[in-house]
């Protein structure tokens, strides 16, 4: 889901619904009443309501606190765990904020279908089409009518190694899948232990980091458009093309040759928390993992994250070395009031002054393109930026986020427990594709 990248690895994919399923919960709403864009002493006050928490949400706050006060806008933020099911139960109710922070494409269609979302002011409309690609302008787009804009962005499909292993084993970065596929064997080889550690166990959310390595594998292998058709299920799991995709992952993690590495066998990779593997690639004793820029926030404190550093990552290839496509995810930014304090907001954070403001706090990425990549303290989201911002890049929305909750953040992570633990994948493939709703 679109998080910003630390509360994503503090709290990934949490289950969320799409096409009605979020506004199915009941519950008191969590959040403050929305502004009214009148306020007192002649400022205005504008609520927001997100699923970025904690530290993530004071840093978010930190990043328009001086805007707001030159604006004389008092800008109210609430997160929540409980944002999918509060905000329905809001919405319904005629509570809602003035603005929400969607982590997922799906869920905020799914608002914009039922009337609720204001669409956006012109000026947002306008920096969306100045400051992002199409992909990201589509994805705050409902029935042709655009609704709202990116804010944060991230970009999955990382594998991280250490630097002077690479050095010391003679290998270098893979430019495409065949060549990662020696590497493997290369290390294996030298080591005479599996080059690969993975962690599936995220608590309730376990799987998920399974459905990131399928993603990657039949965005690269089959291509955006069938990628597209996937996550619709027009091409269905058990299509022989996504069918294809867990078969090249497996040869990877289901091979007790090539996993799982400072762990166990292949079994272990369920009983291993996805963050653990990041001390395991910084001693060494892991040689390759995949996962998502966050993986940074895990490794040991004074663990130099560089490319001449202790480790360093590069993006999983495709099948020829000049393919780019990637998948990742982001928030998008929707309004329930039209209030002129709730346009001006909406305007800043669509800017890439914001942009800049918050990602020079550190810890996320914009897909802005004009947000200045070395505004970015981490060097790994340095690169996350400059892929963001390549024309030449395809980029791709998490396809378990863009599915129905029941699918993608249910039978998909279930479905990946069971492959890890044996069953057999077209078995596996049924069992996920039951998730979908009929018709």
């Amino acid at each position: 889901m679109g998080l910003s990248q630390r509360n994503r690895r503090l709290a990934p994919l949490a289950l969320i619904g799409v096409a009605g399923i979020a506004l199915a919960g009941c519950g008191a709403p969590g959040a403050p009443e929305g502004g009214d864009g009148g306020g007192d002493g002649g400022s205005s006050t504008v609520t927001i309501y997100g699923t970025i928490v904690d530290s993530e949400a004071e840093l978010l706050q930190e990043s328009w606190a001086d805007w707001a006060d030159e604006n004389g806008i008092e800008i109210k933020y609430e997160g929540s765990q409980d944002f999918e099911t509060q905000l329905g139960t809001r919405a319904q109710g005629g509570n809602p904020p003035d603005i929400a922070i969607f982590p997922q494409p799906g869920l905020f269609a799914d608002f914009a279908s039922r009337d609720f979302l204001k669409p956006a002011p012109e000026e947002v409309e306008k920096n969306a089409n100045e400051y992002w690609t199409e992909d990201w302008v589509n994805y705050g787009t409902y029935d042709g009518t655009f609704y709202g804009a990116p804010l944060m962005a991230n970009v999955k499909g990382w594998i991280w190694y250490s630097p002077a292993k690479f050095a010391e084993w003679g290998v270098e970065v893979p430019e495409t899948l065949g060549d990662l596929t020696a590497l493997t064997e290369t290390i294996q080889a030298a080591t005479g232990t599996p080059a690969w550690c993975a962690g599936f166990e995220s608590g309730t959310a376990t799987g998920w980091p399974g459905t990131d390595w399928i993603e990657d594998y039949v965005l690269r292998q089959a291509g955006p458009d069938v990628y597209d058709q996937w996550v619709t299920n027009e091409v269905p799991f058990t299509d022989p093309q996504i069918k294809a995709a867990f078969d090249s992952v497996g040869e990877i993690l289901l091979n007790p040759a090539n996993v799982n590495a400072g762990f166990g066998d292949v079994r272990s990779i369920n009983s291993t928390a996805f963050g653990d593997v990041a001390p395991k690639v910084a001693d060494g004793s892991c040689a390759l993992t995949h996962q998502a820029s966050f993986l940074s926030g895990f490794f040991p404190e004074g663990t130099n994250i560089a490319e001449d550093g202790d480790v360093w990552a590069f993006m999983l290839p495709g099948e020829s070395a000049d393919e780019k496509a990637v998948t990742g995810a982001g928030e998008i930014v929707g309004a329930f009031s039209d209030s002129e304090a709730t346009q001006k907001v909406l305007a800043y954070l669509s800017s890439p002054e914001w942009a800049n403001s918050r990602v020079s706090l550190g810890g996320v990425t914009s897909a802005n393109n004009g947000l200045e990549p070395d505004a970015a303290q981490d060097p790994i989201l340095q690169e996350t930026i400059k892929i963001l911002q390549d024309p030449d890049t395809t980029f791709r929305f998490d396809a378990s986020d863009l599915m129905p909750g029941a699918v993608g953040a249910g039978t998909f992570w279930k479905g990946m427990v069971g492959w890890v633990n044996g069953d057999p994948t077209d078995a596996v493939l049924e069992q996920i594709e039951t998730g979908w709703p009929a018709g």
